[in-house]
């Protein structure tokens, strides 16, 4: 794993990429050019309520794909119809910081990305406004750490990517030069 780190994106962008963003955007100060925070990646389970061991699958689904432990996240209220009880696990999570997150970024854009069926590239107005851009995964089986064979359901799964930057143009922008595919 050490020699993916070593010639994989975060290489990449602290040799050539923060250097033309800076061009480009006319920043002299290198801590203003614009960078990749964190990735946070979150999976539902809604079917949690009828069998407990589906969650158990997706945590450690997720804590495949992230390649860090995974979390999970908890109901805040109780909702009657969904037979949803506060404090019940509904869903887990993951937020990749550092060497991880870049890791993560490279096997998405270069090895996931690539496997999902009639792809043609993210819309570029899933920004929230202050520089964040979340897209959705339909399977989690487009990760080769996945096992096709275990998998009891398709889950997807959602990808936020969190910038330094408040401005969506730049962010836009920075995942452009990253090879990020956002139309």
């Amino acid at each position: 794993m050490e020699s993916v780190l070593k010639n994989g994106l975060k290489e990449r962008f602290h040799g050539e990429i923060k250097q033309r963003l800076a061009k480009e955007l006319g920043i002299t100060n290198p801590f203003q050019v614009p960078r990749v925070v964190k990735v946070v990646l979150n999976m539902g389970v809604g079917d949690v309520a009828q069998d407990s061991k589906k969650f158990d699958i997706a945590l450690e689904e997720l804590t495949l794909i992230a390649g860090q432990r995974a979390v999970p996240t908890r109901a805040k209220q109780s909702i009657a119809s969904f037979k949803i009880r506060t404090g019940m696990a509904i869903g887990v999570k993951v937020t990749l910081r550092g060497n991880r997150m870049y890791e993560f970024l490279d096997r998405l854009i270069n090895v996931a990305l690539p496997r999902v069926r009639d792809f043609h590239g993210f819309s570029a107005r899933s920004f929230d406004g202050h520089g964040n851009y979340s897209l959705g995964i339909r399977e989690q089986i487009v990760f080769p750490e996945i096992n096709y064979d275990k998998v009891d359901k398709i889950r997807g799964l959602d990808v936020t990517i969190c910038t330094s930057t408040n401005d969506n143009k730049e962010a836009l922008l920075l995942l452009q030069m990253l090879n990020v595919p956002v139309r």
